[in-house]
C-alpha cells in the first residue's frame, strides 16, 4: 500500500516535508517542549533508570509492534506503552506492557483519551 505524500512540517517557516507532524529537527523540539511545559511533573518521576531498565528487557523479548502483528504486519517496536496508565493505577509489571510502534502508540493514546484529547470538547 503506498504511502500518503509528504507534507510540510508543523513548525511555522520550516520547509522541509515530512511524513510525521515534524520533521527530525523540529520533533526532537517538541518533544523537549512537551515534556518541559504540558507533561504532568508527577509523571516524568515514574520514568527513571529502573523504567529504562525494564523498557529494555521487555523490548528484547518483544522486539515487534503488538497491534501490527495482530494485523498481519510484522513492525519493529519504538515504544513500550502502559495498557493501564501509571496516572490511573497500572504499574511496570509485564502483564501491564505491550510493544508499539509510533503510529500505533498515538492511536491507542487518542482512543484513550490521554495525550492528544485533553482539552478538546
Amino acid at each position: 500500500m503506498p504511502r500518503k505524500p509528504k507534507r510540510p512540517c508543523s513548525q511555522p517557516g520550516c520547509p522541509e516535508l515530512t511524513h510525521e507532524r515534524f520533521c527530525d529537527e523540529h520533533r526532537k523540539a517538541e518533544a523537549r517542549r512537551y515534556e518541559r511545559y504540558q507533561r504532568n511533573p508527577n509523571t516524568a518521576k515514574r520514568y527513571g533508570r529502573a523504567w529504562k531498565r525494564i523498557r529494555d528487557r521487555y523490548v528484547a523479548k518483544n522486539p515487534l509492534c503488538e497491534e501490527c502483528k495482530r494485523n498481519g504486519k510484522l513492525t519493529p517496536v519504538q515504544e513500550v506503552h502502559h495498557i493501564l496508565p501509571l496516572s490511573r493505577g497500572g504499574t511496570h509489571d509485564e502483564s501491564n506492557l505491550m510493544s508499539v510502534c509510533t503510529p500505533c502508540h498515538s492511536s491507542i493514546t487518542a482512543q484513550d483519551g490521554d495525550r492528544w484529547r485533553r482539552g478538546r470538547g
